[in-house]
């Protein structure tokens, strides 16, 4: 069966880095889409990025509040996703998960994903 078994996270000082991991099985990764959504406390899911299915091109997604600070990566060997995180800001505090609708497209809503992480919690303080 499809499992997401993620790790990574903790607590950074604003500024720092972290990078999440998320390990699938049940499935191939690089067939279809993946992405990782946030939920910080009292505040809906967000989405915070998507990786494309393989194939000609393969792409990627970032929300505005991520773009150029984070960068999501999959390594096929391991069956992984990663998401490098850098310059990390308070706002950035959340439990990060990792998702898949096994499509091969990125779809934004937390309701297009089937198969969640079980989540890890990124804390950004001095």
């Amino acid at each position: 069966q499809v499992q997401l078994v993620q790790s990574g996270g903790g607590l950074v000082q604003p500024g720092g880095s972290l990078r999440l991991s998320c390990a699938a099985s049940g499935f191939t990764l690089d067939s279809y889409a993946i992405g990782w959504f946030r939920q910080a406390p009292g505040k809906e899911r967000e989405w915070v990025s998507c990786i494309s299915s393989s194939g000609r091109t393969t792409y990627t997604y970032y929300a505005d509040s991520v773009k150029g600070r984070f960068t999501i990566s999959r390594d096929n060997a391991k069956n992984t996703l990663y998401l490098q995180m850098n310059s990390l800001k308070p706002e950035d505090t959340a439990v990060y998960y990792c998702a898949t609708g096994l499509r091969s497209w990125c779809p934004r809503l937390p309701g297009e994903y089937d198969y969640w992480g079980q989540g890890t919690q990124v804390t950004v303080s001095s």
